[in-house]
């Protein structure tokens, strides 16, 4: 991030560390509350200010459901989620054949395509036993 000149704040460090450990794509409360142990001064709007400016800087992605709360993912490869009906837990879908997709929707609609998002929904195994 020092090419972009941001610093580093033990703040941003603590929030792009939580985001990259846990794969259970938070919200920004979900951070905001298991870091505010450590920084008792953060607040949740700091949290929301540096998750902002890790989507700018390409780090973290923004998964918008509707009205429900944002959820945060480290953004290291493409990949996509599976979604619990039930419970909301969010699993990544790691799927390579998918590369392409946005050349072949290009191709098929001559839109000019500039991102996409897969979601596949259904009960997780917990919500399946339950």
């Amino acid at each position: 991030m020092s090419s972009t000149n941001v610093r580093i704040t033990p703040q941003r460090h603590a929030i792009l560390e939580y985001l990259i450990d846990k794969d259970t794509h938070p919200t920004a409360d979900d951070v905001y509350q298991a870091l505010e142990s450590r920084f008792p001064s953060m607040s949740v709007a700091t949290v929301y200010n540096n998750l902002r400016l890790f989507i700018e800087l390409g780090l973290v992605k923004e998964m918008k459901y509707g009205d429900s709360s944002s959820r945060f993912d480290f953004s290291s490869t493409e990949h996509y989620h599976a979604i619990c009906t039930e419970c909301g837990k969010i699993e990544d879908i790691y799927y390579p054949g998918l590369d392409d997709v946005e050349v072949v929707a290009s191709n098929l609609t001559g839109f000019e395509v500039t991102s996409h998002r897969l979601e596949i929904y259904g009960l997780c195994p917990d919500c399946q036993r339950k």
